[in-house]
């Protein structure tokens, strides 16, 4: 399976440490140069962007638009692909598991990454794979498994409005969404709380951008609402046979030291 990593081109440091650990995992590395506020389409003006929970940075923006042409790339391609961010530090187990997923078509968007909070998922895993149904996701979009049939839900609702990159996919109830367990993967910001000593040292150009100051419109307010009570009514429905936890990340030494 192909890896595609998400990068801006200045950031030369972050492709480095992304180059060497995907290459001593011996998986096949793609770069998908990601947007910037200054290549945004539409541009940040347009009232597209408007039609979420909240203003959005233009960071947030650039990086929803920097997803969706890697989604896209997903159905050129028309196969599976790992979509990494490229502060994402991947398992020496990932090869493995990136080698059962692609054979399981029901797996249209498989996570590998954890941020230390907590995931509905299914109590009984696949039989297949180590990895559990995922009901409900709150966060994180480092390193995901997208099927092509995935990568279409994404974009027919990314077509509609936006959000942040990973509050679209957590939203996504019409993909069929799994969990890694353990997780086989962890954002470099996280490593600190995993026991893990950060491979390189870097800052989200996304935190370096103040959020927009103008107050919510009441249609965003409502958007808001809206998800709160979508998300509470799936956790409702789904717990039963299912288990709020935090996904540890697999124990062995990850791949890059």
């Amino acid at each position: 399976m192909k890896v595609l990593v998400i990068n801006l081109g200045p950031e030369s440091a972050r492709m480095s440490f992304m180059a060497g650990q995907i290459t001593r995992l011996g998986l096949a590395l793609f770069r998908q140069e990601a947007v910037t506020p200054q290549t945004l389409t539409p541009m940040s003006d347009d009232p597209y962007w408007q039609r979420w929970e909240r203003p959005l940075r233009t960071t947030e923006m650039a990086a929803l638009a920097s997803h969706r042409a890697a989604w896209e790339r997903v159905v050129a391609e028309g196969a599976p692909m790992l979509i990494c961010e490229d502060d994402a530090v991947l398992h020496e187990d990932t090869p493995a598991f990136l080698h059962q997923v692609e054979a399981l078509p029901e797996a249209e968007l498989v996570t590998l990454e954890t941020r230390g909070r907590r995931k509905l998922i299914a109590r009984t895993p696949h039989q297949q794979a180590p990895m559990h149904r995922l009901w409900q996701d709150r966060t994180g979009a480092a390193a995901y498994v997208l099927r092509p049939s995935g990568a279409r839900k994404l974009l027919e609702r990314v077509a509609q409005a936006p959000g942040l990159a990973d509050g679209m996919i957590c939203a996504a109830y019409d993909v069929t969404a799994w969990q890694a367990v353990p997780a086989l993967a962890v954002q470099l910001d996280q490593c600190a709380a995993q026991g893990l000593t950060p491979p390189i040292q870097t800052e989200s150009a996304i935190d370096r951008e103040a959020r927009p100051k103008a107050a919510k419109s009441l249609g965003q307010k409502w958007r808001r609402l809206w998800g709160q009570v979508r998300m509470g009514v799936r956790q409702i429905r789904r717990l039963p046979g299912a288990q709020r936890v935090i996904v540890p990340l697999a124990k062995s030494t990850p791949a890059p030291r």
